[in-house]
């Protein structure tokens, strides 16, 4: 609160002069708003990406079904063609784009490690496959 410490006010008078405090209050939590918005509005991150030096045409999407194969040489094959982790989410965008969305069917071999199988369901999880089924069970049986 301000108070008058000057000795020219009698008792019982009003005082003219504006009270300035709440005025400089407001002004000060808007300046730290300003402050604190104003960064993440103008925070930009530089990314070199990376620029695809071979032409090769990218397997082939089917529009029905579509199958990954995790094999025991640690690859990942999609339709048959040798992918990378990214390529595969890629190809797994681009099918959840598509009308009527693809089924996606996954077939690790038996002694494919377990770790990589985790990484490809990882992929396909973060990619929201809505429709997806493992395929080549019965192999597992002979080896148990």
């Amino acid at each position: 609160m301000a108070m008058q410490t000057t000795g020219d006010n009698r008792e019982g008078e009003p005082m003219m002069d504006i009270n300035t405090t709440p005025l400089i209050d407001v002004m000060l939590v808007l300046l730290i708003m300003l402050i604190v918005t104003i960064p993440p509005q103008t925070h930009a991150v530089k990314l070199d990406l990376p620029v695809n030096q071979n032409n090769n045409p990218p397997p082939p999407i089917q529009p029905n079904k579509n199958k990954v194969i995790v094999t025991a040489a640690g690859q990942v094959l999609w339709n048959g063609q040798a992918v990378n982790l990214t390529q595969l989410r890629q190809y797994l965008d681009v099918t959840q784009q598509m009308n009527p969305i693809p089924e996606l069917h996954l077939q690790p071999e038996a002694t494919a490690r377990y770790e990589l199988v985790d990484e490809v369901l990882a992929v396909t999880k973060r990619a929201h496959v809505q429709k997806m089924g493992f395929v080549g069970n019965e192999y597992y049986m002979n080896i148990f």
